[in-house]
């Protein structure tokens, strides 16, 4: 082992000058002569040259081995297994091909550490292309055909019809990318009726416009206890809650009047309750600026409800009857083409009868004729009904041995509270989420339902987890919720149905409890078409 510094200090000018370059020292010299003294050109020689490099090429390799010692240059055949009396001759007349192991002994002797250079591979004529945030050709297709309705269309209104889970949001980020990326600056203003889907919305837009974005601009949170100064909104997002925006109006129109005059795009999140009363408010006060504001609708139930064709005309009408829906060829719905190709789980849907054998009123009944929904009454007595939760409970019980994750739609509040009790009690992880559950609660415990924790987790909740809840690995579900509303029910359905192209799962169980004595639903499929009458222009 020699010090290869020690023995470059061995070299005459003439060796310096075949190590550097005789070319680089000619021009030194007619430079300033001072530059190509022996100590600078040694300085030159450890700074440009790689060691490795220097023993690599033979030329420079023959003169450093010129200057080792007899007894060393004798070491270093030794070295690398050569046997040979005239060890200087021997040493300029061998072959060292690159990263092979005579050369690894070579640099071993010299105290260089091994370099290996890497080959230079040729690209292939053909290489396929995956985009981070890229869409199915299904969600390609309807996102084309919303763009030329937004930015060329006459009415700028359009409701995008797409499966629960099919991923109506990357969808929909896709299309508010493309369109601030032709249009700056540019207000997008973005409606959802939860907090949940709020903040899933603003950290979606963020990852998408970090994937797609072609500058700089603001992501606003305008929800819960979060203000925005409206003098700061120029261009980017302005995410809102419902509720946010519409309190806005009792204090005056100057805000909202501010932000419509800026707004080029509203999304509308769970488009079926924008006619609501309240809602179509804070539309009618963001659209009213101009014409050409574009109003998109997001929902996979084109309806306000089942039966009501009266309120569905008016949701039609207030879109201008313009619906984007997913279209395969070769499927009559959508919802059996995704399940196919594996973007929507392919579910196994069991009814659970109960004959619960409940005491109603006369008024009771009336309402559960008449009104929209189950009447809270009626809600509060199959909550408490013994033998309806046994039953229940039996069935998660059977659900917790095939699925490890497992959302349960409680009847009420204080059923979900309920629930999560028992099944702790009998030694299963469940939780009750409710609008009565604290945020940090909450968030911990969604957390904990998302993570990779291989304990089966039961998610027992009511009225927060229908819409925007996205834990991809839920594969099974028990609705104990009773409901009119297909809206409701497709919704619940919606959260343990993600196929394992979507992230999710192959199969997917849906336990729907039926309480013989009221209506109820039991097939998610039937909600895609059920509202096809009022969006037809015949």
């Amino acid at each position: 082992m020699v010090d290869f510094s020690t023995v470059l200090q061995r070299a005459d000018d003439e060796t310096l000058q075949v190590l550097i370059d005789r070319e680089a020292v000619q021009i030194l010299n007619a430079i300033d002569p001072n530059y190509i003294r022996p100590k600078n050109l040694r300085k030159i020689l450890v700074n440009i040259h790689d060691r490795t490099e220097l023993l690599r090429h033979k030329p420079t390799r023959n003169e450093i081995f010129s200057l080792l010692r007899p007894k060393q240059a004798k070491n270093l055949l030794i070295h690398l297994g050569v046997a040979d009396d005239d060890a200087y001759s021997s040493l300029n007349k061998l072959s060292i091909r690159k990263n092979s192991k005579k050369e690894e002994l070579l640099f071993q002797f010299f105290g260089v550490e091994v370099t290996k250079i890497e080959e230079f591979s040729e690209q292939p004529s053909k290489k396929n292309l995956t985009p981070e945030y890229g869409l199915f050709k299904h969600q390609r297709e309807a996102a084309t055909k919303v763009k030329e309705i937004i930015f060329h269309g006459e009415l700028r209104r359009v409701l995008l019809h797409m499966p629960t889970g099919s991923g109506k949001t990357r969808t929909s980020m896709n299309i508010i990318s493309d369109y601030l990326r032709n249009t700056e600056p540019a207000v997008v203003v973005w409606l959802a009726y939860s907090e949940e889907l709020c903040e899933q919305a603003a950290t979606e837009f963020e990852e998408s416009w970090g994937l797609l974005g072609n500058r700089p601009l603001d992501v606003f949170r305008f929800w819960g206890s979060q203000n925005i100064d409206i003098e700061d909104v120029k261009d980017g997002v302005v995410v809102s809650s419902l509720s946010k925006m519409y309190n806005t109006t009792n204090n005056g129109l100057y805000f909202i009047g501010q932000l419509g005059s800026k707004t080029k795009l509203v999304i509308f999140d769970e488009a079926h309750q924008s006619i609501a009363p309240t809602f179509k408010h804070v539309l009618n006060s963001l659209l009213v600026h101009s014409t050409e504001i574009g109003l998109i609708g997001l929902s996979a139930t084109p309806g306000r409800s089942w039966n009501d064709v009266e309120e569905d005309l008016k949701l039609s009408e207030f879109y201008h009857k313009q619906k984007v829906t997913l279209d395969v060829d070769g499927y009559d719905n959508p919802v059996n083409f995704l399940v196919d190709q594996e973007y929507l789980a392919d579910a196994n849907y069991t009814k659970v009868k109960v004959d619960t054998d409940l005491s109603l009123t006369n008024q009771e009944r009336d309402e559960i004729q008449n009104l929209l929904d189950i009447p809270g009454s009626v809600l509060s007595k199959l909550a408490t009904n013994v033998q309806r939760n046994l039953v229940i409970i039996s069935k998660l019980r059977q659900l917790i041995k095939r699925h490890k994750r497992i959302l349960f739609f409680a009847t009420n509040v204080d059923h979900s509270t309920l629930m999560a009790k028992v099944l702790q009690a009998i030694g299963i992880k469940a939780y009750s989420i409710t609008s009565n559950t604290p945020n940090s609660s909450r968030k911990r415990w969604i957390e904990e339902f998302k993570s990779e924790d291989p304990s089966p987790i039961i998610l027992c909740n009511y009225g927060v987890l229908t819409t925007g809840f996205d834990a991809p690995k839920t594969s099974a579900a028990i609705i104990a919720r009773p409901t009119k509303s297909l809206v409701l029910y497709s919704q619940m359905v919606g959260r343990a149905i993600r196929g394992k192209k979507a992230g999710g799962n192959k199969k997917a169980e849906i336990l729907t409890v039926i309480d013989t004595t009221l209506p109820g639903f039991s097939n998610v499929a039937e909600a895609f078409t059920n509202w096809e009458d009022v969006w037809d222009d015949n």
